[in-house]
């Protein structure tokens, strides 16, 4: 079976335009990170508020319309869902309040994981390649860690920003990429 030599530019093209579309993606959320903090954030919690909503319904339908559940288990769905219901409806009802309570989630949760991660890189110092590096690392992660414990929506606010330098960046250059990819094999097509 031959190939046909049209498959490996299709391939090329698609390779491409992933590329293209993803760059161009993340570049604008980048920009909009950059230029519009606040306002991104907020657009977080709005489709954390309707995540829940939309879980709640999904709940509260499979406890109300599933036969094969016994009725203990159809309760609970049916009373998660309206948890979810009211917690999606109480982000909507307080927008700013709700972003700035993920925010200090996220701050807390992400400090947490550093510490932790600190700690156990200096419990496996013994088994290390490289000694010097583990302790720099535990010591930064642990440092790190401790001050998004201690001061959550300053350490959520440099992430935010560093989330939004790193996506434009990698925005341009996958449009990059993508321009420059497959360059050989369409020139000889």
């Amino acid at each position: 079976m031959t190939i046909p030599q049209t498959a490996p530019l299709r391939a090329v093209t698609g390779i491409r335009t992933a590329l293209a579309v993803g760059g161009v993606i993340a570049l604008i959320v980048g920009i909009l990170i950059l230029a519009l903090p606040g306002k991104s954030a907020m657009v977080v919690a709005v489709i954390v508020g309707l995540y829940a909503i939309i879980a709640g319904i999904v709940y509260a339908c499979l406890g109300v319309f599933s036969k094969a559940r016994g009725g203990w288990s159809r309760v609970g769905h049916i009373l998660l869902g309206l948890i979810f219901v009211i917690a999606g409806v109480v982000a909507f009802a307080n927008l700013a309040q709700t972003t700035a309570w993920l925010a200090i989630f996220v701050g807390v949760l992400v400090g947490v994981m550093w510490l932790m991660e600190g700690i156990v890189a200096l419990s496996t110092l013994a088994d290390a390649g490289s000694k010097i590096w583990s302790i720099i690392f535990a010591l930064i992660s642990i440092f790190a860690g401790l001050w998004l414990i201690f001061s959550p929506l300053a350490g959520v606010v440099v992430l935010w920003w560093l989330l939004g330098i790193t996506l434009a960046v990698l925005g341009i250059m996958n449009i990059v990429r993508a321009i420059t990819f497959g360059a050989k094999l369409r020139q000889g097509a």
